[in-house]
């Protein structure tokens, strides 16, 4: 059967949650068990997200292959519980490197190279690629960005000119807002987005109404006297107790039977099983029986895309453990002066990663809080460097222990940067990215009770880690390292001796899914619990 394509378009305005429609797509076309998966456009001149600010762009999610990716990658994953490609990251800057490369080795001689048809053309093979390889049933392709942007135009043309050779569903993430002073739901931006897709030359099959409350019947039949489109095509895509609710959500409004005849897939009943399942874990997420407070504390809270995948990894450990965890967003700055008063009242902390001096003082302040009371810590990275800076300055009594990140000229470089990034000079694509393995060599230690084997595998984002030169007075001095590189060069996990708390050089948070929880993250929550006294 040849591959079928949804395209996923934004108007109104950004941030609306493509991602999630995106990927409940793809969760609702699992579950009648065709073979799909996502493609995102950006239109940003970036190679990949990899030298980002995260207040610019949310987080950077890094997937098995070492790739930097759009965090609506984390999205696609957590929701298809399968890992992804980098392949599947088409961004404006691989494109025209891809374009200017083809140019200068001659591949277009004679002729003037253009965005129609050298750049469109590039883009369509690219998809018609992956869905070979692949053998796919549906790609599902979101494009970053907001119709009318001159960024996404040309993704947008090569998404009009792929309709006029597959079967091809556009779908158009829209904005309903309803305005207090007037007290109804305003359809005009949509009756205006519209007509600007129309003239990109796509007519869109649905429109998802994201808003505040669920959207009013009259107002899906305006929309649908200004679109043409029947009124059930206009989809209720309002704001829910959890994101992950969306695929249950749609199926109740009759979409999946709608999206499966429109593209003319095979006839097949839903998986009872799998629906059930992702049921379940909703409403527990919904509904917990008990919860806890924990303190994420970070610099970059005034952003929490910053870190979607902490917190999405909290949600799925809370409802395997059938518990609500509330985070409270602690900015490490505000804890520089020494007052930890924000931290009372937590049942854990977690310092997640980082890059920059900024904080970092109060981030270790937090850690030195947790363990002298015993709180359960998590650290993430740069949560675990920090965790071992600490421990020397307090503990080894290492007087200015630091991080040669931070302070250049530490007399204790507790942590320095890793050799073979010593002689790197580009920023893009060179830290220690991607899947590497752990050898967890405790089996009495927090890492070997969450993932119950010796060699595990999680994602890494660094250029910095444990100087090996302290790794005896560490230990003599009870920190435990738990978790090493297979060649034993690289400490990975970290654990205090005398309460629960574990730092991992690893991301595992980026491989939290929705049906399999990170089990660090499982360990955490179930240790915050039993110090509230949740049971």
């Amino acid at each position: 059967m040849q591959t079928k394509f949804v395209v996923v378009l934004g108007s109104v305005m950004s941030g609306l949650g493509k991602g999630v429609a995106t990927s409940s797509i793809l969760k609702i076309l699992s579950f009648y068990g065709y073979k799909v998966l996502p493609v995102k456009f950006d239109g940003y001149l970036n190679y990949d997200c990899g030298t980002m600010n995260p207040y610019r762009h949310g987080e950077v999610f890094v997937l098995d292959d070492k790739s930097e990716v759009d965090m609506d990658f984390g999205m696609y994953e957590r929701f298809l519980g399968k890992d992804l490609s980098g392949e599947l990251s088409i961004t404006g800057g691989k494109l025209f490197s891809e374009i200017i490369a083809k140019e200068r080795r001659g591949d277009f001689l004679g002729a003037d190279v253009q965005i129609i048809p050298h750049l469109t053309n590039q883009i369509i093979e690219k998809i018609e690629g992956i869905a070979r390889r692949h053998k796919l049933d549906v790609l599902v392709i979101e494009v970053g960005g907001t119709v009318g942007d001159i960024e996404n135009s040309y993704f947008i043309e090569a998404m009009r000119q792929l309709a006029l050779k597959y079967k091809t569903v556009f779908i158009d993430v829209t904005y309903i807002p309803k305005l207090g002073v007037v007290g109804e739901q305003k359809t005009k931006p949509t009756q205006y987005a519209f007509k600007t897709i129309m003239g990109s030359g796509i007519i869109p099959n649905y429109i998802f109404c994201r808003a505040s409350e669920p959207i009013e019947e009259k107002t899906k039949n305006k929309i649908s006297l200004y679109t043409n489109l029947e009124a059930e095509r206009i989809i209720d895509d309002s704001d829910l107790k959890t994101l992950y609710r969306l695929p249950l959500h749609l199926i109740e409004q009759g979409f999946d039977k709608m999206l499966i005849k429109d593209l003319g897939l095979e006839r097949r009943k839903i998986d009872g099983e799998k629906l059930k399942g992702w049921r379940e874990i909703v409403e527990k997420i919904e509904n917990p029986k008990r919860r806890i407070n924990i303190a994420l504390v970070g610099k970059y809270t005034e952003l929490k895309d910053a870190y979607i995948s902490v917190r999405e990894a909290l949600t799925h450990a809370g409802a395997k453990l059938d518990a609500g965890v509330n985070i409270k967003w602690v900015e490490s700055s505000d804890l520089e002066n020494g007052d930890l008063s924000l931290l009372n009242g937590v049942d854990g902390i977690i310092v997640p990663g980082g890059f920059g001096s900024r904080g970092i003082e109060g981030k270790i302040n937090a850690i030195r809080f947790a363990r002298e009371n015993k709180i359960p810590y998590l650290g993430l990275c740069l949560g675990m460097q920090l965790m071992v800076v600490e421990y020397a300055r307090n503990v080894c009594n290492l007087k200015g222990a630091n991080s040669t990140e931070f302070d250049p000229k530490t007399r204790h470089n507790v942590i320095d940067l890793i050799p073979s990034q010593r002689k790197v000079k580009l920023k893009g694509a060179t830290m220690r990215l991607g899947a590497w393995k752990c050898k967890i060599i405790n089996t009495n230690s927090i890492a070997y009770r969450a993932y119950r084997k010796k060699i595990i595998s999680e994602r890494h984002r660094h250029r910095y880690e444990v100087n090996n030169r302290y790794r005896r007075i560490l230990e003599k001095k009870g920190l435990v390292i738990t978790g090493v590189t297979p060649d034993n060069k690289l400490v990975e996990t970290v654990e205090w001796r005398d309460s629960f708390g574990i730092g991992t050089q690893a991301h595992p948070e980026l491989k939290s899914k929705v049906e399999e929880p990170a089990p660090l993250f499982v360990s955490f929550v179930e240790a915050s619990l039993k110090r509230s006294g949740e049971k």
